[in-house]
């Protein structure tokens, strides 16, 4: 590990991957690091292969280093390539699924390809800026490291540097719960009698021996889980999971979760095989806390379309707010030709210098966060980050004074969609 580099960026999932291989491409020195043994986050440490959406209204509307790492997956693993006509006339366009295992690997060898240093198995443990950037103290495997930046990167998706740097957060009251995600097979779900399975499942609640959510999102009973096979169909309570102490016992929380699903099913008729071929190492977070920023993106603003002045990317996703205690969803598609955008205040934390947020972290009211949040607009917003930080580095100038034209050209040459050259009113 150097003791100095342009840019340092926390986190490497969706967003902070394709920030570091940004900020690489554009001649900086770049050290990601990742508390996992593996990058790309919710997509493959989290198990939620499924980034949505690349395309809106028969556009794509997100391309660049997300869409290439995608693009590389697909290929690699024999996959066909959507087209942006799967999105035409439709607020909901089907999924592009990926192979997570492709992914991951594909994410590594993009990395270093961009001459990043990768460390994993290393998390924060103090962030200060000094007149001359940011001195970080890393704790690796081995003690403590301590290195400086000119600009660092927040893409941890909980605003923990953000914090550490002690600048504000919002913090919800109330927060989506998680989701373990998993795989569940031994049976025929074809030939199960899904009444009776929902009556013992009712029973079964009452005696407090399973809680609805740990096979329902909506209180409907087995049906759904059974048919996905356990794929994304729990919900967790997950507050505080910015944290050590939450986010632990959403982990415990979540393996209980499975434990009485899974003494339920094997105990019914046609499930006496049934069995959990895995589970993710690491339990689904939906939501925890945002950066108070320069800019919020409010939820009138993300259903309406709002035009920012100094907008970066574009998101596309329904309002997708996940209700705990199975109320399923507050689930709200986008009106016809509307297609939201990400400004540049709304990932610069208010009160700082040289730093920038990527991910589900960026100021955002909590219905525009639940669409936001997911994978896709993710890494466009990561690839934004990455294209300020160079600038930043290259002309010491901080993030929020960049010339926008400027950071619209790098964005530009490294392949990403900038609002508003796409038109979708048509």
């Amino acid at each position: 590990m150097r003791a100095q580099y342009d840019v340092i960026v926390i986190g490497g999932g969706t967003a902070g991957v394709v920030a570091a291989i940004q900020a690489g491409r554009a001649g900086c020195s770049v050290l990601l690091v990742e508390k996992n043994a593996m990058l790309g986050g919710t997509m493959t440490v989290q198990g939620i292969n499924a980034p949505a959406h690349f395309f809106a209204w028969g556009k794509q509307i997100i391309a660049g280093i997300p869409w290439e790492l995608v693009r590389t997956t697909l290929v690699e693993s024999g996959q066909p390539l959507p087209a942006p006509a799967i999105s035409a006339g439709t607020a909901k366009p089907r999924h592009v699924i990926i192979d997570r295992t492709v992914f991951a690997i594909v994410c590594d060898m993009a990395v270093l390809a961009a001459g990043v240093e990768l460390l994993f198995h290393v998390m924060p443990a103090a962030v200060a800026f000094e007149h001359d950037g940011w001195k970080v103290s890393l704790c690796t495997k081995t003690g403590l490291q301590h290195v400086k930046s000119t600009v660092l990167i927040d893409a941890t998706g909980d605003a923990n540097v953000v914090q550490m740097a002690g600048l504000e957060v919002n913090r919800p009251s109330i927060v989506q719960p998680a989701t373990l995600q998993m795989y569940c097979s031994g049976y025929d779900a074809d030939t199960l009698n899904y009444a009776a399975l929902k009556g013992a499942a009712e029973k079964a609640i009452a005696a407090g021996e399973l809680k609805t959510t740990d096979i329902s999102w909506r209180n409907t009973g087995p049906e759904s889980f059974l048919r996905s096979h356990g794929c994304n169909a729990n919900h967790v309570r997950a507050s505080n999971a910015e944290t050590s102490e939450g986010k632990t016992l959403a982990e415990v929380e979540a393996r209980q979760a499975v434990l009485r699903m899974y003494r339920f099913f094997r105990a019914q008729p046609g499930l006496e095989n049934f069995h959990v071929d895995w589970i993710c190492s690491e339990t689904g977070i939906r939501e925890t806390v945002t950066i108070k920023g320069r800019a919020t993106v409010t939820t009138h603003d993300y259903e309406s379309g709002a035009r920012y002045d100094d907008a970066l990317c574009y998101a596309f996703y329904p309002v997708d707010e996940h209700l705990n205690d199975g109320g399923g969803t507050n689930f709200r598609v986008l009106a016809a030709n509307v297609l939201p955008s990400i400004p540049r205040g709304a990932l610069l934390p208010e009160h700082s210098r040289f730093l920038i947020t990527a991910g589900r972290c960026l100021s955002s009211e909590r219905e525009a966060n639940s669409g936001l949040r997911v994978e896709c607009p993710c890494m466009a917003m990561g690839q934004a980050a990455g294209a300020m930080a160079a600038l930043s580095v290259t002309s010491g100038l901080s993030p929020e004074a960049l010339p926008l034209n400027e950071i619209h050209a790098l964005l530009r040459a490294h392949g990403a969609v900038v609002p508003y050259d796409l038109d979708v009113s048509a």
